[in-house]
Order: structure tokens, then sequence, then C-alpha cells
């Protein structure tokens, strides 16, 4: 078992080096099915497992130039309330329920990343633009706000730091390039990993360390991989990899889910 947890800790740190975002949706499934944690037990040990790895794959983006710090910490600083939100709401959803929802949501992403048939280049002044332009107006810092609270909210819900609309919003709403977004969503998603499992803890909700620290060992060697390989890999063929992977695990998710219910 300790061998099996270690491989797909190692899996979860490479996805997350390698695209930035996705991590979770590995960690939440592993960790139920797998492992054998409750839902609710699952998810508050993702939060402590990919807010690490996270932090370990920014930093190797980080000394490639591929991370803006200001610009990540402030969008995850937006996302404080709703992830104080998301965490409560956990509480009182029925496991199982919050499953199949984990699953539809996934299954959503994944066929966003399979369609999507282009990838800006790499711009590296492009994220600073962008930032910049995003408070020109009252619309644009509403934009920010929302996106922010939104992450935010699926951070303390479902226990992903909110990773997988992080790439995206930070590349269509803030103009970063695919490469600078994928290293500062790493930021964000240790960042409110870090929020959401303090609300977490602040619940009295236990933590089985045991699994966690398997998982984060591995997965810190994963993400510096894949951090190596995010530089060399066309963006493109990152995004249908991922959606391919994900909506696999959805499906699987979605079969165990209803079964229980």
């Amino acid at each position: 078992m300790e061998l099996i947890t270690a491989l797909l800790g190692a899996l979860i740190g490479l996805v997350l080096g390698t695209i930035g975002a996705g991590g979770s949706m590995v960690a939440v499934p592993a960790l139920v099915f797998v492992v054998g944690l409750y839902a609710k037990e699952a998810t508050t040990a993702s939060l402590i497992i990919v807010g690490i790895i996270a932090l370990g794959g920014m930093v190797a983006h980080l000394r490639a130039g591929r991370v803006r710090v200001g610009s990540g910490l402030m969008f995850g600083i937006t996302g404080l309330g709703g992830s104080f939100g998301g965490s409560c709401i956990n509480r009182i959803i029925d496991p199982n329920i919050l499953l199949l929802a984990f699953s539809v949501l996934m299954t959503i992403v994944a066929v966003s990343m399979l369609r999507r048939k282009s990838v800006r280049a790499d711009d590296d002044c492009a994220d600073e633009v962008g930032l910049r332009a995003s408070f020109r107006s009252w619309r644009g810092a509403t934009k920010l706000l929302a996106l922010g609270t939104a992450v935010g909210f699926m951070a303390g819900f479902f226990g992903v730091g909110g990773d997988i609309v992080l790439v995206p919003a930070l590349s269509l709403v803030m103009a970063f390039s695919m490469r600078v977004a994928i290293g500062t969503s790493l930021l964000v998603i240790a960042f409110n990993s870090a929020v959401a499992l303090t609300f977490r803890l602040g619940l009295q909700q236990e933590v089985p360390w045991e699994p966690v620290i398997y998982f984060t060992l591995a997965g810190l060697i994963g993400a510096v991989v894949g951090s190596l390989v995010a530089g060399r890999v066309r963006s493109q063929l990152q995004a249908k990899g991922f959606g391919v992977v994900i909506l696999l695990i959805a499906g699987y998710t979605a079969v165990q889910s209803i079964r229980e219910l």
C-alpha cells in the first residue's frame, strides 16, 4: 500500500508541476478509493498534500522565471471569503453528493481542455500588462474579485486549491502567458490550500497524517520533475493530456459515488 500511495503522490506532483492544475482531482479520489478515507477526511488531507506539493513545484518554476509572486498573492487574497464559505458548506453536504458534484466539475473542465484548439504563445511581459489592465476600471476589478472568490470557494468546498480554473483565469482574465499562468497558479493553489486548511482545522476536522506524509514526499519529487517537463512540452499537448486523465477520473468517481447513494 505504501508503494501505491507513493506512486499516486508522485503522479499528483507530476500533474501539478506540469500543467499547474489537477492535483486534487487525483488526490481526492485516490485518498477515498485507494487509501480508504472518508470523503471529508480526503478533502482535508488533499489540502495539505496539494498545498505543500504546489509550493515545492512553485519554487522550481520561480527559478525559471515563470512565477509572478505579487500577482499570485493578490489573486489568492481575494479568495479568502469564498474559502471560508466553501469550508462551512462542506460540513453539511452528504459525502457521496460531494464526490458526485466533484466528478461533474471534473467532466466540465476535461471537456473544455479537450476542445481547446490553440494556446497563446508565451510572453514574459503579458502578465504584468494584464494585471494593470484589471484595475483600470471597476469592471476589471470586479471580475478579478469574483474569480478570486470562486477559486477560494472551490478550495474550501471540494478540497481543491481552485486549480481547475486557475490557469484559464490567469491566462484569459489577467493576460498571463500560458507557462507563467502555470507557475503562478501553483502559488495561488498553495495560498488557498493553506487558508482552507486553517478553516477546516478550526472546525476540528481530523487529519490522517500517515497517507498525507507518503503522498506529500513522493509528490514533491514529482512536482520538480513536472516543472522541468513544463518548460519543454508544448502547452497544447499538456492541455489535451490533462483533459483525458481528468475525464477518466471523473467517470470512475461518478460511478463509485452513484453506487453508494
